[in-house]
């Protein structure tokens, strides 16, 4: 599979990080995703049902991110990789989380984390 369905600049809110106040304060969190995937089909019928719904994925990882409660950035991802693969059956997904301002002098921090095949 060559196409690619995204998302960039997902944010939500979340408990996320080893400090104190990260335990007790939501902080914002940014999620890019990438999505391997066949549009042949979806575009050849114009079909939402045949696509990559990125509603519904959005919509799915950010009730993860602001249900979650990790100390690591990279459990976050895993998760969100572990649930876009199990409940959306994407054979690919890059993940990218950051956290915006965390850390002096720089614009975010994070991780990205690649699962699956594109076939």
């Amino acid at each position: 599979m060559r196409d690619t369905v995204f998302v960039r600049g997902l944010e939500g809110r979340a408990i996320l990080g080893v400090n104190e106040w990260e335990r007790h304060e939501r902080q914002i969190v940014r999620v890019d995703l990438d999505l391997a995937t066949d549009a042949v089909r979806a575009a050849a019928q114009d079909d939402i049902t045949l696509a990559v719904n990125y509603r519904s994925v959005s919509k799915a990882v950010l009730e993860l991110v602001e249900g979650s409660s990790f100390f690591l950035v990279e459990t976050l991802a895993e998760r969100i990789a572990q649930l876009l693969r199990e409940r959306f059956g994407i054979a690919w997904v890059r993940v990218r989380v950051s956290k915006p301002g965390a850390v002096r002098f720089s614009t975010e921090v994070g991780v990205e984390v690649e699962r699956g095949s594109r076939g």
